[in-house]
């Protein structure tokens, strides 16, 4: 019997292969094509249309990297096809790829009105159904010459991921222009047996239903006449119908299929081929709506719907329509699908913000549903911004690509920081680019983890990544599978539906706490330093631009830029997508993205002097204000206000002198740091503490080289086995004491040259190391190592809107495969009574380790900044240049002092030629709250909108002062929108936090 299955697998295959699919389509004629190369850069679309064309072959070469081609198809249809469906065939030299991730095209009639997407595996338009005989046919192709960067094996370095180092060679050769006549049995028996052989492979061997499969198949393929495949289709057809009309059992697990096409806001492709990635995959996707009553499309990012409601109102209208018919469904509230570890705190809620705006004023929606398939791990802070922003449930795939440990389940509660939880699902079919495939979906049945408990699992179904969507063939194994027996139960609709039905039937599901930290793509933390510092830098300008900004608004009547902001933030939001923050695109993607954040410091820059000016007074006066941004007090300045200083006001005086045996030694009477003849910390001493800071015999800011070649995924991954072999840099180029008490050290090491300087700043327990690397090294990793006199099992490492801790031990599997992971401002580490803080400006990625001393001396836990990376795909020349770090060692610091210090160093005081004092606009009684955003409303309405959240991980109960009188208040959601009245009189609001937790407040003066 084995080899009877086999047998008739064997011909099985080859009889689709190789006749009953080529007889979809059994006569064909050419159309005559014409093309028009468009110079530069994607023209419009009616330039596009009206350019003249040269004629071109079947065959011919076309299509320089990233460049467009406008082709002009024509012909007639036979008047022998009457009565009969014609399609036109084109194919722009497609290889087997996945779609996006090659040429496409968008095709277009001669009015200019969208038809539909081209890729592989959609490579048809509809002509006439039914044909009368005839009928003329003109059809315009904007075709762009994507090339292919993405080679599994290997990843190869390209050139070809920029525009500018991309050549001009053609890629593609143009492959098929025809109509054809479109034969519906024959293509529907392609279904059948499609769906039929791949269910009969996922069955068990000893299953009857298996064998009643394979004797239907063979009697099936007894009936088709390989020499008359339309004629016969039919027949073979009816002998299917037995085998595919019995129902599911009872039992059967229920697949929820969703639409979708993950659609990389920009990866392998800039963002402006982004733009019309969507346009292609959303006329698709309408085209296909208005054939399939059943067929429901999701799709997020509201950025994209942004796009082509600029660029392409066409396609825009239609969707517009789609979605007020309740069918093509906005999800996911997000501005884009962003990376969520490394985004800071208002960003992250910036995200939602934007996003969930732009639904409720565009189609009146309000998602509820958070959708992030592919983004490389999920920050703690997630839950309650999901609830805040007016969302309840939460998907993504991404973490089953986890490496080392499998996550336990599929659907649950996930709980974050302070507590609040969120209804989330895994789809167990693993898989964010469904196909409904026999094998995919016995794989969902079988991976599913909530058997017995749970029923229902979702599948994102349509080709995705660089778009093309779903297809008709997808639909019609739906259809064959809504209740076929053997199979789970597919049924197309709603993502709310699915999470609705799946709550109600598991509304005591298990929880998970923490972060969703995916075991892979570790390096993502550290590539593309520019692109990070970019994002870093944006953020806090953001800050400072909207709190002077706002108080310079209320006290001196400027204008609050609105328009300028929001715009600002979205730029900003959109630099954060998954594939650009995390530094995984082409060159072109982050060249652009530098470029782009040069231009948002620039215009905030800007603002953020305007607004000073209006606020510092007499700029004659001969005397400076120093604005503080920070939510602490710094140098006699108030969080958020500003105050005239004396010029050279210190705080206390600062020692430096040479150390016995070379090197140097500063103090400032809290500190006392020694350097040593190699330029190396190796003393860092606590004096109120009589404590020492470093481990004996340890150097701290010792940077260290390892060798970086990871076993995929070139700018994503770090491998453990990195750490295996690592070079201590220590050789010197120089050690010079500078007059200003700050010594300055150079190193050079292969092709590269560090460049630090080392402070201890007057009246501060921390010491300052500023750091300039000109990096030209390959396959490398650099890191900055601080090995510490501390026994501490877990980090304290910040996120948004507070910190989590994780493991220092390698106790479990799970604890092991945190080897690297993100922090924003700081990380920090202690015993009880005292501890220790690492506080950057612009890195993320950091690790620690516990080593015990010999002779049982004690443990030494060492901690590392990530500072560079030299991955070779998909950018060649990723991070080569010039980068600037500043980072910090805070001995004796608590959690509170980590928090503080975090902020100091990301936001620097502005000194401003005036007289005034500024005081805040709004000031919190207790430090542990920390303000996160002081802004005008974004209605224009002048209300005051503040957000805060406890930063400390404890309860606090305070006040928020206001600086101005207060006639109402109100707590608020992330949109601003009132959700309940704030205890309050005329000068504060009573405030009552719990860990963690983040309060928006909306003020009315």
């Amino acid at each position: 019997m084995h080899s009877d299955r086999a047998v008739t697998e064997a011909r099985l295959k080859r009889v689709l292969e190789e006749r009953i699919r080529p007889a979809v389509y059994p006569e064909s004629v050419p159309l005559t094509v014409g093309v028009w190369d468009a110079p530069g850069e994607p023209v419009p679309v009616a330039e596009g249309l009206a350019a003249p064309r040269t004629p071109i072959e079947v065959g011919a070469q076309w299509g320089p990297p990233w460049g467009t081609s406008w082709f002009t198809v024509t012909g007639t249809v036979p008047q022998a096809w009457a009565g009969r469906t014609v399609e036109a065939l084109l194919d722009l030299g497609f290889d087997e790829n996945m779609p996006g991730f090659q040429c496409e095209g968008l095709v277009y009639r001669p009015d200019g009105s969208p038809v539909k997407g081209l890729n592989p595996r959609n490579q048809w338009v509809r002509v006439a159904v039914p044909a009368v005989g005839g009928e003329a046919v003109e059809l315009h192709i904007e075709a762009a010459s994507n090339p292919v960067i993405l080679d599994y094996h290997p990843f190869l370095p390209t050139e070809l991921g920029d525009r500018e180092t991309a050549g001009s060679a053609p890629r593609y050769r143009l492959a098929r222009m025809d109509l054809a006549v479109f034969d519906q049995t024959v293509w529907e028996l392609v279904q059948d047996l499609e769906v039929l052989g791949e269910l009969m492979a996922e069955l068990p061997d000893d299953s009857p239903r298996r064998w009643e499969i394979l004797r239907a198949v063979e009697r099936a393929l007894d009936a088709v006449d390989l020499q008359d495949v339309c004629g016969t289709a039919g027949s073979a057809r009816g002998r299917l119908a037995g085998v595919l009309a019995p129902p599911a059992h009872a039992s059967a697990h229920r697949i929820s299929a969703v639409g979708h096409a993950h659609i990389d806001s920009a990866w392998l492709w800039p963002l402006r081929e982004t733009v019309r990635k969507v346009a292609r995959t959303t006329s698709n996707m309408t085209a296909l709506l208005e054939d399939e009553p059943e067929f429901v499309y999701a799709m997020s990012q509201a950025q994209q719907f942004a796009w082509i409601k600029e660029h392409r109102p066409e396609v825009y209208a239609r969707v517009k329509k789609a979605v007020a018919d309740g069918r093509f469904v906005p999800v996911g509230g997000m501005w884009v699908e962003s990376d969520t570890n490394m985004p800071g705190s208002e960003a992250l809620a910036r995200q939602f913000v934007h996003g969930k705006r732009f639904f409720l004023e565009e189609f009146g929606i309000e998602t509820e549903e958070v959708w992030l398939p592919d983004t490389f791990g999920y920050s703690a802070a997630l839950p309650q911004l999901v609830r805040q922003a007016g969302a309840k449930w939460f998907l993504t795939q991404k973490i089953s690509w986890s490496q080392t440990n499998k996550f336990p389940h599929h659907t649950f509660w996930w709980e974050g920081l302070d507590g609040t939880r969120v209804f989330t699902h895994f789809p167990p079919i693993d898989t964010y680019n469904a196909q409904l495939s026999g094998k995919e979906v016995a794989h969902a049945v079988r991976n599913f983890q909530e058997k017995g408990a749970a029923t229902r699992s979702l599948a994102p179904t349509g080709w995705g990544d660089g778009g093309g969507g779903t297809t008709r063939e997808m639909l019609a194994r739906a259809r064959r599978l809504a209740d076929l027996e053997g199979s789970a139960r597919v049924t197309f609709e709603k993502p709310s539906a699915f999470f609705e039905k799946a709550h109600a039937e598991y509304p005591h599901a298990p929880v998970w706490v923490g972060e969703l930290y995916l075991e892979l793509h570790r390096a993502t933390l550290t590539s593309q330093a520019k692109t990070k510092q970019g994002n870093r830098r944006s953020e806090h300008l953001l800050r400072e631009a909207e709190l002077w900004a706002a108080t310079a608004a209320v006290r001196a009547g400027f204008r609050y830029p609105h328009e300028e902001l929001d715009r600002l933030w979205k730029t900003v939001l959109l630099l954060q997508f998954h594939d650009i923050l995390p530094g995984s695109s082409i060159a072109w993607v982050h060249r652009e993205a530098e470029e782009r954040y040069a231009a948002v410091a620039e215009e905030l820059t800007g603002i953020i002097g305007a607004a000073q000016a209006a606020l510092a007074g007499d700029a004659e006066a001969g005397t400076t204000v120093v604005f503080n941004a920070a939510p602490h007090a710094r140098g006699g300045v108030p969080g958020g206000g500003a105050a005239p200083v004396e010029p050279g006001t210190r705080a206390a005086a600062v020692s430096a002198a040479p150390r016995e045996g070379l090197g140097f030694v500063l103090e400032n009477g809290l500190l006392r740091v020694e350097i040593d003849a190699h330029g190396l910390i190796v003393s860092v001493y606590d004096v109120a503490a009589d404590r020492e800071t470093l481990a004996p015999g340890a150097a701290g800011n010792l940077l260290q080289l390892h060798p970086d070649f990871p076993n995929m995924w070139d700018a994503w991954d770090v491998d453990h086995f990195y750490r295996n072999t690592v070079t201590d840099l220590t050789d010197l180029e120089s050690l010079e004491l500078l007059e200003d008490g700050v010594v300055r050290l150079v190193r050079s090491f292969g092709s590269s040259r560090v460049e630090q300087r080392i402070a201890l700043p007057a009246g501060e327990r921390r010491v300052d190391i500023d750091t300039e690397v000109d990096w030209h090294e390959t396959e490398k990793f650099l890191k900055a190592a601080f090995p510490l006199d501390l026994h501490a099992d877990r980090v304290a490492a910040e996120t948004q809107f507070g910190h989590l801790y994780r493991p220092t031990h390698t106790n479990t599997s799970w604890d092991a495969a945190k080897f690297e992971a993100c922090a924003h401002r700081f990380v920090h580490l202690e015993e009880p009574g005292w501890g220790v803080a690492l506080v950057n400006d612009s890195t993320y990625g950091y690790d620690v380790t516990r080593t015990v001393r010999e002779a049982d001396t004690g443990t030494t836990t060492t901690v590392r900044l990530s500072l560079l990376r030299a991955p070779r795909f998909p950018d060649p020349r990723t991070d080569q240049g010039a980068h600037r770090f500043r980072y910090a060692l805070a001995p004796g610091a608590t959690v509170g002092d980590a928090v503080r210090e975090g902020y100091r160093i990301n936001l620097p005081e502005r000194r401003v030629p005036g007289d005034a004092v500024v005081e805040p606009l709004v000031a919190v009684g207790d430090d542990a709250v920390v303000l996160s955003a002081v802004k005008l409303a974004d209605d224009g309405s002048g209300d005051v909108v503040v957000r805060l959240y406890e930063s400390r991980g404890g309860r606090v109960r305070t006040r928020l002062s206001a600086g101005f009188p207060i006639a109402s208040a109100s707590v608020c959601d992330l949109l601003e929108r009132p959700t309940g009245p704030a205890e309050h009189d005329a000068e504060s609001v009573r405030l009552e936090l719990r860990p963690h937790q983040i309060v928006t407040l909306r003020l009315t003066r």
